[in-house]
């Protein structure tokens, strides 16, 4: 049995313009040990993914429907007496921005041992130590003394791997990184995706990793996950998303990023803007940006389309070329 199994999850937000389905049909599993990445554009879902995961939303957010299940224990519909007990124990998250996740008024040592508390039986001596041990796990030089300092005190990739620390001192099954290293110079980030590699290796917790950066998915994921729109519109090991993408979401994401070998070339930008999540259209929601579209990409969705045992794709070329003589329909 997975990990976390999620089955045709839909989240949606009440908006004054009206309802906006932020994730639509979205299903995948997450096995003991692996990094899964999540892949895509702002606005794609994949943090309301991670969000309806926690039930975190915001108060005009909901579930409609799907089901959630970590280690065969349901979430959707569970209370919150309950997700309090899987947050922080089952299931961790470390945000986007840490100095906005971090209070500014509180001590680094304050934060740490509230959340130790809130989340173990650990009494506030224990608490304490535990929280002394993870700022020393993440590399923090005399965690003693900065536990009594303050978040401004610390520079971003500072503040990220106090982040991680608070996200792993309850050892959680699953750690959810939503763009851990958005706000960070290269050489910080480096540090940070080699810290988390090597926690997860020594810990052997399971990642989900949201990003844009193909570069991230390609250093730490094992499996990959690529959504436009609030839908996957390819899965896959990330040996087959990389080498052998079947989805023309994907190609465009590949044709954006340099690589060694179109060194002085100009990189294909993918054309339009992200689709309004308030006026779906019948088919693919990508298409009005596709090259490669055909008129029944734009009156109907392609179904899930099995392009081995290891990868799936939702396409219409992928249908094309396995139809003999397959002509533009």
């Amino acid at each position: 049995m997975a990990l976390l199994e999620v089955r045709d999850l839909h989240t949606a937000f009440t908006t004054p313009a009206g309802t906006v389905n932020a994730v639509n049909g979205v299903s995948f599993n997450l096995e003991r040990g692996k990094v899964l990445g999540i892949v895509g554009e702002s606005g794609s879902g994949k943090s309301v993914t991670a969000y309806s995961i926690m039930q975190i939303l915001e108060k005009n957010g909901r579930i409609v429907s799907g089901s959630i299940k970590i280690d065969g224990q349901e979430l959707v519909g569970a209370g919150e007496k309950t997700m309090k007990n899987i947050r922080g124990n089952k299931v961790s998250i470390i945000f986007q921005d840490p100095m906005t996740s971090l209070n500014p008024t509180y001590t680094i040592g304050h934060q740490l041992t509230e959340a130790i508390v809130l989340h173990t039986d650990r009494n506030k001596k224990q608490a304490y130590e535990r929280a002394v041990e993870m700022l020393r796990l993440v590399n923090i030089n005399e965690p003693e003394k900065r536990m009594k300092q303050y978040p401004f005190e610390f520079s971003g990739g500072m503040r990220q791997r106090i982040m991680i620390a608070m996200a792993l001192a309850c050892e959680p099954d699953i750690l959810i990184a939503d763009e851990p290293t958005t706000a960070l110079d290269v050489t910080i980030q480096a540090q940070i995706l080699e810290l988390m590699q090597s926690l997860q290796q020594e810990l052997g917790m399971a990642i989900i990793m949201i990003t844009h950066d193909l570069g991230v998915v390609a250093q730490m994921c094992d499996e990959v996950i690529v959504m436009y729109a609030g839908s996957i519109c390819e899965q896959g090991t990330a040996d087959e998303i990389f080498y052998n993408p079947c989805h023309e979401y994907t190609k465009g994401l590949m044709r954006s990023i340099p690589t060694v070998n179109n060194d002085g070339e100009k990189l294909q930008p993918i054309s339009g803007t992200p689709i309004d999540l308030l006026n779906m259209p019948a088919g693919c929601p990508f298409a009005p940006r596709c090259d490669a579209a055909m008129k029944i990409c734009m009156r109907e969705r392609c179904p899930r389309m099995e392009i081995n045992e290891n990868h799936a794709a939702g396409c219409w070329i992928n249908v094309k070329k396995e139809t003999e003589g397959g002509e533009k329909t």
